[in-house]
């Protein structure tokens, strides 16, 4: 895939972490980047991190969750450019881990609404739009967690988005949009801070570094 001027992105959970980085380097590229998160403050400092590349964007503050507010982005998305070049979905949710009894009835609920449910839900509204586009590819970030202690939560719900993407990525090999899967290396990430709190995060890969290395995985081929 190649990534230039022309290409539309948009990138979920885009207000921090990976989902920043990614969005920068997009647009240091020249890629357009659509910008969808619920952090307000984080989308406009990304805007001016993207103009200060040289880059542009368009700002969707939203809950991942919200489904009446994905399908107004789509419909303004196939409005405006008609298609979607690039999908890059890391908007995820977290909370402190716990064992499997232990584990708050609102909090495993919203993981599963944002970490399983609207992965579905974004392939459904953006499939139509990837389609379209002449190589439409869609990259999820896979966090295999699942089995661990005190990640029943997180872990079976990232594990449930993975088995997702994968049914997608088996059903469209031959008729697209290209699906593909990015396991990154850890972080020093907002999440991974509520994982291991005590851990020395001089240790872990910058965000920075695992967007480039994304970037690396989608041009190859």
């Amino acid at each position: 895939m190649n990534i230039g001027s022309d290409t539309v992105a948009l990138v979920t959970g885009a207000s921090r972490g990976l989902g920043y980085a990614t969005a920068i380097e997009l647009a240091r590229q020249g890629a357009h980047i659509i910008a969808l998160a619920k952090t307000v403050g984080g989308l406009e400092e990304l805007a001016d991190d993207i103009e200060a590349v040289g880059g542009s964007s368009t700002l969707v503050p939203l809950d991942i969750t919200d489904e009446a507010g994905l399908q107004r982005m789509c419909l303004a998305i196939h409005e405006r450019w008609g298609h979607l070049d690039l999908l890059v979905h890391c908007a995820a949710h977290a909370v402190l881990l716990s064992p499997v009894a232990h584990v708050a009835e609102k909090d495993f609920d919203r993981m599963w609404a944002v970490n399983a449910r609207a992965t579905q839900r974004v392939i459904a509204m953006t499939e139509p739009l990837l389609k379209a586009a002449k190589k439409g590819t869609a990259v999820f970030m896979n966090d295999p967690q699942g089995g661990q202690k005190f990640f029943a939560g997180y872990g079976s719900t990232k594990a449930a988005a993975q088995a997702i993407v994968d049914s997608w990525a088996a059903e469209t090999v031959t008729i697209g949009p290209r699906v593909l899967t990015f396991t990154p290396d850890p972080m020093p990430t907002g999440i991974r801070a509520r994982f291991f709190p005590g851990e020395n995060r001089e240790r872990l890969t910058s965000t920075s570094d695992e967007a480039k290395r994304l970037l690396d995985n989608i041009l190859k081929d």
